[in-house]
């Protein structure tokens, strides 16, 4: 099939903000992730050094920091951020928040 269509809605949840949407849309390479996270969120610490995913960071709604190899990075609305695989990153968000993450090696 030339294609594959997903609702996110039908996606749960992991760590009560994020949807992983690889497995759902088949994606042989590009990891695609709906990140919805609540006020005072912090997400995971972690690189991708071991699978040479690059990602990057899409603030759709809200406001958020992203701490990268422990700068820290304050994203706006509209703003996007990529990030290398083997750089540390965190979220962090003070408001409610949407992101769109993408990733590929």
């Amino acid at each position: 099939m030339s294609h594959t269509k997903a609702d996110t809605a039908d996606v749960e949840p992991v760590a009560d903000a994020m949807r992983f949407l690889r497995g759902p849309l088949d994606c042989e390479n590009l990891g695609l992730t709906l990140v919805e996270a609540p006020a005072d969120w912090i997400g995971k610490e972690h690189d991708h050094a071991e699978d040479g995913e690059e990602e990057v960071y899409l603030l759709t709604e809200g406001e958020a920091t992203i701490t990268v190899d422990g700068e820290t990075v304050a994203l706006s609305p509209g703003e996007a951020l990529r990030v290398s695989p083997e750089a540390t990153r965190q979220l962090h968000t003070e408001v409610e928040s949407t992101f769109v993450v993408a990733g590929a090696p």
